[in-house]
């Protein structure tokens, strides 16, 4: 069973809390400043609406706690907590991710359903658009799987394109993921990722939340929730963003966090690389290989040695570069087919390569 609050958090002040995380209007900034002025959230619900409005709160929120929504919502919230695998972080607990806990506009409470502990793991963040190029979710899929082989838990999103390959390849090679939402996790957004969602939590990996369980995918909420996807990572690696892309909002977070910020270049031509080159002008990292990521963060953790692949062979140089279709390898090659492919067998039996829908990747280590 999930443990709902340490003992700093009884019962009545969990509920007050609770209640107080539902109001209108209140983010993490009021909240907390409603607790420092008040004591408690306890003390906060019972204080008259005069002394809430001169703290700057609006009347509507004042009047809101009041209400039955609200208190059956943090029934709810509770009732959700008591169940396994699902847990309440609170900024003052100590379970609470301390990474996260150092950035000006924590979150006062973090829903978590799966393994919460791994949020204070050494995390490195991959991000990129929703509707990415086949050669940047190849990208994505194979830096997340290195650097999960290299013992980062790999954060990101949740969403379409650039998220979903990170999580997916790092699920692949046996390492952890962190999905940080928009929406409460009883209305995980997109529907389409409910699946995947659901192998990261049976898996041991894990979802994160800020908003109330039942939080629908407001427009607001996306941009807001990428302060967490910085604030729990030593680092941001963007794959491919467009020059409006909200990747790039997450960069700066990041920037202004003091996280690493990493950016992978691509082609003048392409409209999704012009995010990545605006980052890299900004004073990004270019990157072109997980060592050169490992290397910089080589302090956050006793990190093994950065992987190398052992580069004796003509296909894996190849691979190196990019992952590949077995025609595409014979094309960049100038090598038949037949010749290839008996290569490629050759190597992913000694564990050198390995294929992913229908393309091959350069194994790490």
């Amino acid at each position: 069973m999930s443990t709902p609050c340490y003992p700093a958090c009884p019962p009545a002040e969990l509920e007050a809390r609770l209640r107080l995380h539902r109001l209108p209007q209140i983010g993490g900034q009021r909240f907390h400043k409603l607790i420092q002025a008040f004591g408690s959230a306890s003390c906060a619900l019972d204080a008259p609406a005069a002394a809430w409005r001169s703290l700057g709160i609006p009347a509507a929120s004042s009047e809101a706690r009041r209400s039955p929504e609200v208190r059956e919502g943090a029934a709810a919230a509770r009732a959700w907590i008591e169940r396994p695998h699902q847990h309440l972080l609170m900024w003052d607990s100590p379970g609470y991710p301390a990474l996260l806990a150092e950035i000006d506009d924590a979150p006062p409470l973090l829903f978590v359903a799966g393994n919460p502990a791994i949020l204070d793991q050494p995390q490195l963040a991959i991000i990129g658009s929703r509707r990415a190029s086949p050669p940047a979710l190849d990208s994505a899929a194979g830096f997340s799987r290195c650097l999960a082989q290299a013992g980062f838990t790999i954060t990101s999103g949740l969403a379409l394109g650039v998220d979903g390959a990170a999580h997916r390849a790092a699920l692949e090679a046996g390492g952890q993921t962190i999905g940080v939402v928009g929406t409460g996790l009883q209305k995980l957004y997109p529907q389409s990722h409910r699946a995947l969602a659901r192998t990261m939590v049976d898996s041991g990996s894990a979802l994160v939340s800020e908003f109330p369980l039942d939080a629908g995918p407001l427009p607001g909420n996306f941009p807001r929730r990428n302060r967490i996807i910085s604030g729990l990572s030593v680092g941001v690696l963007v794959v491919e963003a467009g020059l409006a892309s909200g990747s790039l909002i997450t960069a700066r977070l990041a920037a202004e966090q003091g996280r690493e910020v990493y950016a992978i270049p691509g082609s003048i031509h392409h409209p999704g690389a012009k995010g990545c080159h605006q980052l890299i002008r900004d004073g990004a990292l270019l990157v072109e290989s997980v060592g050169q990521i490992i290397e910089s963060l080589r302090g956050w953790q006793n990190l093994p040695p950065a992987p190398v692949a052992r580069v004796d062979h003509p296909l894996l140089a190849l691979l190196l570069a990019a992952p590949l279709t077995s025609e595409g390898l014979a094309r960049s090659s100038g090598q038949p087919l037949a010749q290839v492919l008996a290569s490629l067998t050759e190597l992913e039996l000694e564990g050198r390569v390995s294929n992913a829908a229908g393309r091959w990747f350069a194994r790490c280590g």
